[in-house]
C-alpha cells in the first residue's frame, strides 16, 4: 500500500499526527480479492487498495472541514475515470469523500466520549459504467482524545463518621472521582486528590482518595462536625489539568471519655409523712457530656440510715435517679433520713480509665414533715365469733384506735353502714364495743365483714378504717329434709322386697363432727302392706316393696311419709313424703306408662295425638275470629258524595258593585236553600277544589229569618266537627263600632258633591291625622295647588 500525501493545516492536527507517528506503530493494510473479478467477459488482472490507518482529533473548532486521509486504488491512473464512494457509520453526515481524488474530510465536531471510532466502507467505481473496479473494503477512523473532561465525583457529596479521640491516620472514608477522557492515551484521565478545606484536622491520599485523621485527640464535646472540600485534578495534577471538587461531612461519634458528675455535693428534700408507698420523693441527675449508651448510668444507695425506707431507680429516658418510698413514713418515729448515692456509667471504655473513675457520689437529706393523720387501729383486721343463738345486745368484741399525732385527740367509732346494710351490729361510739342489733342466722350469712370508722373528735375529717370479720357459730336450728325431689316409680309386675328408691337427706346446719341422719317410717305408715323402709346407717335409706300385684286401675299413686332425725343437740326431725307412682314397665323394668287414664283412651290415640288435635282446633278458631273481625271493619270512602256535597263560595271580582241593592254580583241561592242537608262524608286525605256553581236564573226572594237560621245551623255544624277543615268562611264587616271620635269614614253617607265637604276638623284630631289634614284641609296654604 502507498501512503497518500497529507496536507497539514491546523496545529492540533499536526500535534495529533505527531503523537501518532511517535507513539503508535502504523500498520499497512492491504485488501485483495479472493478470486479474480470478471467484467465484460474478460478476466481482469489482480488490483488492490492502498491507504493508511486514519486518526481524527476530537473537538476540532476550525471553520473548514477537517482533513482525515486519502483513499487510492491501483486502477486509478489519474485520468478521472475512477469514482470513489464512501458508506458506513457517519458517511455523508459526518465524513465526506472527494469522488475524484479520494480525499476524506470530517464536517462536524467529533467527541470521543460519545463515540470512539467509526467503521466505514469504500468502493471504487468506473465512472462510465458505474461498475466497481475493486471489491468493497472496510476501514476504521479512530477519534483521538484530548483533555476536555474534568474529573467528577459521582457519589458525592459524602458523609462519614469517625470516633472522637481517634489516633492520627485513622481512615475516615474514601472518595473516588471519574474522568471520561481516554485512560490509555496520555494523562488526561490520571487523577490526583488534594484537600482544599479541612486542614489541619484531616488529610487525603493523593492517589487513592482515602481521607484520614491528621490531628490526635479530637473531642466531640468541643466540636462534633467538620466540613471538608476534596479536589480531584487530572493530568497528574500538572498545570492545565481540569479539576472537580466534592464536599465531605465528617461527624465525630461519641466514645465514653467523660465520667458522670453531680452538679451539687448535697441535696435536701421535704416530704410529708402521709406520702403513700411507692411515691416519688426526689429526682437527681449526674451530668455526663457523652451521649447515647455512653451516657447511660445506674444509681444506688451505698450508705445512710434510709437504706430500707427508700430506694433509687433510673429513668431510661432522662437518665435521672428516681428516689421512691419503700415503707410508710412516720414523723413521730423519725423526722429525717440521710442517703449516700452513687452514679456510675454502665459502659466504661478501658482506653479512657486514665481520665479518672467513671462514677460520682452525692448526699441526699430527706426531711419528714408532720401532717394531721387519721386514727390508726391497733390491728388491720379483727376476727370475732358469735353464736347465731345470741340475743340482741350481746357483746361480740372490741376494736381500738388512737390518734398517731402528738395531740392524741380522742376517737369516736361508727360502723360503715354500706358494709352492714341490714344493721345486724352496733358499736359504742366511745369504747368501740361491738354488739348484736338483730337476731343472726348462720344459714343466711355465715360471715359478716364490716368496716369500722374511727374519727378524731377535734377533726372529724380525719377518718381511719378498721376491718372486722364476724363469724357466726352454728346451732342446730334446722331440721333435715330430702336431698332432692324424688320421682319414684314402682312397676306393676314388681316383686316383694324389690328396691324402688334410695334416698338421702341434707341439713342446712353445719355440726362440728358432720351430719348423722336416722330414717324411719312414721307411726301411721309403719304397718302399711305396700312398702317398707330400710335405714342404711350411712345417711341413706332404701325403699322396698312388700307385695306384688300393683295395678294402676286400682291405685296409681302412693304417698309414703318418712321420718328423718339428725344427730344435733338437741336433735331435730322432720317428716317428708315420698310420692310413688305405679307404672307399666317393660321386661327390663323400665317404666313406659304411669298414667291411669291411658286405659280409657281410644285405641290408636296417644296423649301426643290428642294435644296435636287440640292445637289444630285452636288454630282454626283463631283464623275464624280474624276473618270475622276484618269483615266487620268498615272502610270510610275516600270520595265525596256529590249529591250531598254543599259548599258555599264567595267569588271576588275586584269591582265595587252598586251598593246594597245590587244582588247580581254573587249567587245567594245556595245560602237560602233549606232542602239541602250537609253531609260530613268528605275526603280527608286531599283538600277539595273550589267548585264554581252556575248562577241560577230565578229571582231570589228576600227572607232574612230563613237566611239567619241557615247560617247559624252551618256555624254550629262547623264548631262541633273536629275533623272538617274550614274550607268555607263567611265574614261580615257591616258594623264599625261605637264611640269613634271621627265617626264614620264611609263614603256611603257622604254628600254627592266633594266640593262642599269641609275637612278642617282633621287638624283638631292630633298628630296622627296630620297627614290627612295636610291633604284635605282648606287652610291658606292649601287653597291652590
Amino acid at each position: 500500500m502507498k501512503l497518500g500525501k497529507v496536507e497539514f493545516c491546523h496545529f492540533l492536527q499536526i500535534l495529533a499526527l505527531f503523537l501518532c507517528l511517535s507513539g503508535m506503530n502504523q500498520a499497512e493494510l492491504s485488501r485483495s480479492r479472493s478470486k479474480p473479478y470478471f467484467q465484460s467477459g474478460r478476466t481482469r488482472t489482480k488490483r488492490s487498495w492502498v491507504w493508511n490507518q486514519f486518526f481524527v482529533l476530537e473537538e476540532y473548532m476550525g471553520t473548514d472541514p477537517l482533513y482525515v486521509g486519502k483513499l487510492h486504488s491501483d486502477v486509478d491512473k489519474g485520468d478521472g475515470s475512477i469514482k470513489y464512494i464512501l458508506s458506513g457509520e457517519g458517511a455523508s453526515s459526518i465524513f465526506i469523500i472527494d469522488e475524484n481524488t479520494g480525499d476524506i474530510h470530517a464536517t462536524k465536531r467529533l467527541d470521543r466520549e460519545e463515540q470512539a471510532y467509526y467503521t466505514l466502507r469504500a468502493q471504487a467505481l468506473d465512472r462510465l459504467t458505474n461498475k466497481p473496479v475493486e471489491p468493497e473494503s472496510e476501514f476504521v477512523i479512530k477519534i483521538q482524545d484530548i483533555n476536555d473532561n474534568e474529573p467528577k465525583f459521582l457519589d458525592g457529596p459524602y458523609t462519614a463518621g469517625v470516633p472522637e479521640m481517634s489516633p492520627v491516620g485513622t481512615s475516615v472514608v474514601q472518595v473516588t472521582a471519574t474522568d471520561a477522557d481516554d485512560p490509555t492515551y496520555g494523562n488526561s484521565a490520571r487523577v490526583v486528590y488534594s484537600i482544599l478545606q479541612g486542614q489541619p484536622y484531616f488529610s487525603v491520599e493523593p492517589k487513592t482518595g482515602v481521607i484520614k485523621t491528621a490531628l490526635p485527640n479530637m473531642d466531640r464535646e468541643a466540636k462534633d462536625q467538620y466540613l471538608l472540600v476534596i479536589q480531584a485534578k487530572d493530568m497528574v495534577g500538572q498545570n492545565g489539568g481540569l479539576s472537580g471538587t466534592t464536599s465531605v461531612t465528617v461527624t465525630l461519634t461519641d466514645v465514653n471519655d467523660n465520667p458522670p458528675r453531680f452538679p451539687r455535693r448535697s441535696y435536701q428534700y421535704n416530704v410529708p409523712e402521709s406520702l403513700p408507698v411507692s411515691s416519688v420523693v426526689a429526682r437527681i441527675k449526674a451530668a455526663d457530656a457523652d451521649v447515647g449508651p455512653n451516657a447511660e448510668m445506674e444509681y444506688k444507695i451505698v450508705d445512710g440510715d434510709g437504706l430500707g425506707v427508700f430506694k433509687i431507680s433510673v429513668d431510661k429516658d432522662t437518665q435521672e435517679g428516681i428516689i421512691t418510698i419503700q415503707k410508710e413514713l412516720d414523723f413521730e418515729a423519725k423526722t429525717s433520713y440521710t442517703l449516700r448515692i452513687e452514679a456510675a456509667n454502665m459502659h466504661v471504655d478501658p482506653r479512657f480509665l486514665s481520665l479518672g473513675p467513671f462514677s460520682d457520689m452525692t448526699t441526699v437529706k430527706i426531711i419528714v414533715e408532720d401532717v394531721d393523720e387519721p386514727p390508726v387501729f391497733t390491728s388491720r383486721l379483727y376476727s370475732m365469733v358469735v353464736s347465731e343463738a345470741a340475743k340482741v345486745g350481746t357483746i361480740i368484741g372490741t376494736v381500738a384506735a388512737h390518734d398517731p399525732d402528738a395531740s392524741n385527740s380522742p376517737v369516736r367509732y361508727s360502723i360503715d353502714r354500706n358494709t352492714d346494710l341490714e344493721r345486724y351490729f352496733n358499736i359504742d361510739a366511745n369504747s368501740g364495743v361491738i354488739t348484736t342489733a338483730k337476731s343472726l342466722d348462720r344459714e343466711t350469712n355465715a360471715v359478716h365483714n364490716i368496716t369500722v370508722l374511727a374519727m378524731e373528735s377535734q377533726n372529724p375529717a380525719q377518718i381511719g378504717r378498721g376491718y372486722v370479720a364476724i363469724t357466726i357459730l352454728d346451732i342446730n336450728d334446722n331440721a333435715p329434709e330430702f336431698a332432692m325431689e324424688y320421682e319414684t316409680t314402682v312397676c306393676e309386675n314388681a316383686q316383694p322386697g324389690q328396691v324402688i328408691q334410695k334416698i338421702s337427706a341434707i341439713d342446712k346446719d353445719d355440726p362440728p363432727n358432720g351430719h348423722q341422719f336416722y330414717f324411719s317410717l312414721t307411726a301411721e305408715a309403719a304397718n302399711n302392706h305396700n312398702f317398707t323402709l330400710q335405714d342404711n346407717k350411712d345417711n341413706t335409706a332404701t325403699v322396698l316393696t312388700r307385695r306384688n300385684g300393683f295395678r294402676r286401675q286400682e291405685q296409681s299413686v302412693f304417698y309414703l311419709p318418712i321420718f328423718i332425725v339428725d344427730s344435733g343437740s338437741p336433735s331435730l326431725s322432720s317428716t317428708n313424703t315420698l310420692t310413688i307412682r305405679v307404672c307399666d314397665c317393660d321386661a327390663d323394668g323400665i317404666a313406659q306408662t304411669c298414667n291411669a287414664e291411658a286405659y280409657i283412651l281410644p285405641a290408636g290415640l296417644s296423649t301426643g295425638a290428642l294435644i296435636a288435635i287440640l292445637a289444630c282446633v285452636l288454630t282454626l278458631l283463631v283464623l275464624v275470629l280474624l276473618i270475622v273481625t276484618m269483615r266487620r271493619r268498615k272502610k270510610e270512602p275516600l270520595i265525596f258524595d256529590e249529591e250531598r256535597d254543599i259548599r258555599e263560595n264567595i267569588v271576588r271580582y275586584d269591582d265595587e258593585g252598586g251598593g246594597e241593592e245590587d244582588t247580581e254580583a254573587f249567587d245567594m241561592a245556595a245560602l237560602r236553600n233549606l232542602n239541602i242537608i250537609r253531609d260530613n262524608k268528605t275526603r280527608r286525605d286531599v283538600t277539595p277544589e273550589i267548585q264554581f256553581l252556575s248562577r241560577p236564573t230565578f229571582k231570589s226572594i228576600p227572607d232574612n229569618v230563613i237566611f239567619r237560621e241557615f247560617i247559624w245551623e252551618r256555624l254550629k255544624e262547623a264548631d262541633v266537627d273536629p275533623c272538617a277543615p274550614p274550607y268555607d268562611s263567611l265574614q261580615t264587616y257591616a258594623f264599625e263600632g261605637n264611640g269613634s271620635v271621627a265617626e264614620s269614614l264611609s263614603s256611603l253617607d257622604s254628600i254627592s258633591s266633594n266640593s262642599d265637604q269641609n275637612y278642617d276638623y282633621l287638624s283638631d284630631w292630633g298628630p296622627r291625622f296630620k297627614r290627612l289634614a295636610d291633604m284635605y284641609g282648606t287652610g291658606p296654604d292649601c287653597l291652590y295647588s
